[in-house]
């Protein structure tokens, strides 16, 4: 695909493969009754004690750790992450991903009112139909739930997050980008978890817990990286390989697959992903 960089491709698939599996072991934690707060809590603030040995961090970095456009940043992926434990605590993976995917929709616009970043009517028809596809997975007005609600808001969050990150990519290390939204995630979260800490924990906590931490850490920081070269029109429907993830690993483990609606929308919204890549390999 001639203007793209497949190794940096490669890292924004490998990044939503390694989110939707910290997620999978977030909603096995919270299914067996975790507080999703506690759950959050605990992918930031393990995933910063793994990260920081190795952030290279320096004395000159630490005003960076109060830059109130990283605290933005930091905002958007704790308020997204919460919101989608709460979510996938009652609703099946492959629908909560289909209803988070309104964030590229939010990326790509975001990018364009923030950044400048050129937008094409092409571009934007496919980012709108793949939003109907969410449409027919969410059904407002239809039965939907306050699972997916949380869902969406979730989405919307990380759209958010994506355009920040794009902001500041090229401003601070990947890695000190990353250790600023752990560190701090983990810090806002502790009054939340020491509220809602378990008396017990659950079945599979000592496999899930780990790999909901390593799975957020590294996605986002594979998403980091590559976020300094791929353009956000670029990195948007890349990110709809989460839903083929998201899928695999539901009926896998839990058992899960979308009714005939969400099903027929999830297809749509991955259809819509990969004509947008497409596109965007062609320049368009």
């Amino acid at each position: 695909m001639p203007g793209i960089s497949l190794p940096h491709v490669a890292m924004v698939l490998g990044a939503m493969f390694l989110i939707v599996a910290g997620d999978t072991a977030g909603k096995t934690m919270t299914g067996q009754g975790m507080n999703p707060f506690f759950v959050a809590w605990g992918r930031f603030a393990l995933a910063a004690l793994m990260l920081a040995p190795l952030a290279g961090l320096r004395r000159e970095d630490l005003p960076a750790f109060l830059d109130w456009r990283l605290l933005l940043r930091t905002l958007f992926i704790v308020a997204g992450i919460c919101a989608i434990l709460t979510a996938l605590r009652t609703e099946p993976i492959a629908n909560v991903f289909g209803a988070f995917f309104i964030s590229p929709v939010v990326s790509y616009f975001g990018s364009a009112a923030v950044l400048k970043e050129r937008i094409t009517v092409a571009r934007s028809v496919l980012l709108l139909i793949g939003f109907a596809g969410v449409l027919l997975v969410v059904r407002p007005g239809f039965g939907m739930t306050p699972g997916m609600g949380f869902a969406l808001f979730a989405g919307s969050c990380h759209g958010a997050y994506l355009v920040t990150t794009r902001w500041l990519a090229g401003a601070y290390r990947p890695r000190l980008l990353l250790l600023s939204q752990l560190a701090t995630g983990g810090l806002v979260l502790t009054p939340f978890a020491l509220l809602h800490w378990p008396a017990e924990v659950s079945q599979g906590f000592a496999w899930a817990f780990p790999l909901s931490a390593f799975g957020s850490a590294m996605g986002n920081y594979l998403l980091v990286i590559a976020s300094r070269t791929l353009p956000a029109g670029i990195v948007a429907p890349l990110v709809y390989a989460q839903i083929v993830a998201a899928m695999i690993l539901g009926l896998v483990v839990f058992g899960d697959w979308p009714d005939s609606m969400a099903l027929a929308g999830l297809a749509v919204i991955l259809a819509s992903g990969v004509a947008g890549l497409r596109l965007a390999g062609r320049g368009g």
